[in-house]
């Protein structure tokens, strides 16, 4: 399944009454859950029978919208749940780095998920000023990942 077809799904769970939604398509299983103790919009999606990330994760959400709140730059946001990769290789360099010039639309990191590999576009241009994940860290819906100014 595609990017586009996630981010269509995870939009219909936002704006529908719906609090889930599973899909099948021949092999791949997606489920989107909205979250009733988190915040209003947030999602989680994960595959069944796996272990959800949130409790894991809530400690470094925490921190990283302090870190948000003192940039005046634009936030990219992970557009799904997944693992962070910099670079399409574990041997090649990392498509960005702080200080890197970027157009609207460079790929700026891969989200690994249901092991499809997702480009993650710029959706500004500007310049890279903070990288807020580490390589191979998990990403939740919505998670800051860079900085550009």
């Amino acid at each position: 399944m595609d990017l586009r077809k996630l981010k269509t799904l995870i939009e219909l769970v936002e704006t529908s009454g719906i609090s889930e939604l599973e899909v099948t398509e021949g092999e791949e299983k997606v489920r989107i859950v909205k979250s009733g103790s988190a915040p209003a919009g947030t999602m989680m999606m994960m595959q069944p029978q796996a272990v959800p990330m949130a409790a894991p994760a809530a400690a470094p959400a925490v921190a990283a919208p302090a870190a948000v709140a003192e940039s005046t730059g634009f936030t990219v946001k992970s557009p799904m749940v997944g693992t962070f990769y910099r670079s399409s290789s574990p041997t090649t360099a990392a498509f960005v780095d702080i200080g890197s010039k970027v157009a609207e639309g460079d790929t700026i990191c891969i989200i690994e998920a249901m092991k499809l590999m997702n480009e993650i576009p710029a959706d500004k241009a500007g310049t890279i000023t903070q990288i807020m994940v580490e390589n191979g860290q998990p990403v939740e819906y919505g998670q800051p990942l860079f900085i550009i100014e």
